[in-house]
């Protein structure tokens, strides 16, 4: 399972599932409250009731769409913008290494078949470090990276170890959440025998699960790079450096040429960085489909034979990065970063409200509010990219090229980072909620286009067979055959990336979008740390509420 990955399972819940008799009963309340929160998102957006284009901004979106044409392709800033490239890359690099270790050691302790082999006497006693593991990993998974980039910042300053740590630990906790899953979902019969045999609870892991997994923690810790990549552009806007801190310094100077330059770098990155990581997934799709034998033995050997390969060069580029970024390790340890992290944490308790009750309530409604019109846009242009990117085996060559141009798009939008689409629609939308919610609208588009293109991809297709057999017509054999069997796939995922969206409403503060991140960066540039742990907790709050709606609604709609 790979929380918030565009290829990624939803996450089983631990309740089981209701009767399909429930599920009518149950459904159209889901299906009526969704629709009063998307108008109450709309309202409070100001479509409808307010102006929200910016009619002087076309001139200005003219001018930086002509200088496209005109990118700043000269010799000192090329070399300006590669190595920009370069600490980007070497950040979520090392990032990842450091995400893997902590998710290989906490995936570990935070599965259930780690402490179900306690010895009986020793049961309760494993529960309850079970259920310590779990929230003590779940807690700076809640916390976005920008919010760890923050306050490595004001701890260690401008340093290299900031982007590291700031990728790391909350990917870390990540990565642990989903090893956790994927060796709770391993066969357990050789590791149990060996268990049986006598052997020690981390000899049975060794010899009997992590053969077993370890192409499928690999594959997931490229696909975690893949998104590192993104992130280390966010966290280079609020001054860690890299390609991020290239582009806001580009956009405050409205130097267009610049900024091509560095976004066409960002899409060429992202593009080959997520080509790569889906390359090595296994094939999944297949296996979940219950299709045995569409994956072949030979494709197996080939995305194994990437997995040894990518590894190595891992290996050798994060030594490289290592040297690149000059880390120095020691600084962790010193009295000074010490000194900071206690006054940094003496600052900010306790937490005290930005400025009243009510504005921080209407912060936490705008910030609820974008990530329903972010899901709701993301969705719509999902649907529409999924069903034209997914032509079928009998599609001729106009359909295939559409649906390869629909692939593209995909791509290269989810290829850019909120924050950049933020400060692009802000030529053209006034300023507030809602061009941060068109920015991660857009970014969501593309991560649920893909999901929603391989959920029609690996659907069961004897239905649809079965009403073209009968004489049915393509109206009919959409309506019957193909919208019954990814609705609830549909649902889910839109649900599951609505999770996603609470946290990352937070990004698009940095460039004043409104919400809680908005109010983040304000208390942040006037240093108020009490004011930032408070905007905080309540996105951790808000984070929590949703994802408890959102796992109610995703098993009703099972």
């Amino acid at each position: 399972m790979r929380e918030g990955s565009p290829g990624a399972p939803v996450p089983a819940s631990a309740t089981p599932r209701p009767l399909r008799s429930d599920r009518p009963r149950a459904a159209p309340w889901w299906a009526l409250a969704a629709g009063v929160l998307v108008l109450w998102s709309l309202w409070g957006m100001g479509i409808g009731r307010a102006p929200v284009l910016n009619p002087a901004g076309w001139p200005s979106l003219r001018a930086f769409a002509e200088a496209a044409l005109h990118r700043d392709l000269s010799p000192a800033f090329l070399l300006r913008t590669l190595d920009a490239a370069a600490v980007t890359v070497a950040f979520s690099l090392l990032g990842t290494v450091l995400a893997t270790v902590i998710g290989v050691v906490g995936g570990v302790l935070m599965s259930e078949a780690w402490w179900r082999d306690a010895p009986v006497t020793r049961a309760r006693r494993g529960r309850t470090g079970w259920l310590l593991t779990r929230i003590g990993v779940g807690l700076p998974r809640g916390i976005h990276e920008e919010v760890w980039g923050i306050a490595l910042l004001l701890v260690l300053g401008k340093d290299p170890l900031v982007g590291v740590l700031a990728l790391g630990i909350p990917f870390g906790a990540i990565t642990a959440k989903v090893f956790a899953e994927i060796i709770d979902e391993t066969d357990p019969c050789p590791h149990d025998s060996l268990i049986a045999a006598g052997a020690g609870r981390l000899q049975a892991f060794c010899y009997g699960t992590l053969p077993r997994i370890w192409a499928d923690l690999l594959a997931y810790a490229f696909y975690r790079f893949d998104c590192a990549l993104r992130s280390a552009v966010i966290l280079g806007m609020i001054g860690v450096g890299g390609l991020g801190f290239e582009l806001g310094t580009a956009f405050a100077g409205l130097d267009y040429e610049r900024m091509w330059t560095l976004i066409l770098v960002l899409i060429v990155l992202g593009l080959a960085c997520d080509r790569w990581s889906a390359s090595l997934r296994r094939p999944g799709a297949a296996h979940e489909a219950g299709e045995a034998g569409t994956a072949s033995r030979g494709d197996g050997v080939a995305i194994g034979r990437r997995l040894r390969l990518s590894f190595a060069a891992a290996l050798l580029l994060s030594v490289a990065s290592v040297l690149y970024l000059r880390l120095d390790l020691a600084r962790l340890l010193s009295p000074e970063t010490w000194r900071r992290a206690g006054r940094l944490i003496a600052n900010a308790l306790p937490p005290t409200l930005p400025s009243t009750w009510a504005d921080l309530l209407g912060d936490a409604a705008a910030t609820l509010q974008m990530s329903v019109i972010a899901i709701l846009v993301g969705g719509v242009i999902g649907v529409v990219a999924a069903f034209l990117g997914a032509p079928g085996p009998s599609a001729g060559p106009l359909r295939s090229a559409v649906a390869a141009l629909c692939r593209i798009v995909l791509l290269a939008i989810r290829a850019v980072s909120p924050p950049v689409w933020a400060l692009l629609l802000l030529f053209v939308v006034l300023p507030g909620p809602l061009p941060g919610a068109l920015a991660l609208g857009l970014y969501n588009a593309g991560v649920l286009g893909r999901l929603f293109t391989e959920t029609l991809e690996t659907m069961d297709h004897r239905p649809v067979r079965s009403l073209q057999l009968l004489g049915a017509g393509p109206v009919q054999t959409f309506s019957y055959g193909v919208l019954p069997s990814v609705t609830g796939r549909f649902t889910a995922y839109g649900l599951y990336r609505w999770e996603v969206a609470i946290r990352e409403t937070v990004v698009v503060g940095v460039v004043g979008a409104g919400g809680l991140g908005r109010v983040l960066e304000s208390e942040r540039a006037s240093f108020d740390h009490a004011g930032m742990l408070t905007a905080v907790l309540a996105l951790l709050l808000l984070s929590l509420l949703v994802d408890l709606v959102s796992a109610s609604a995703r098993r009703a709609w099972r």
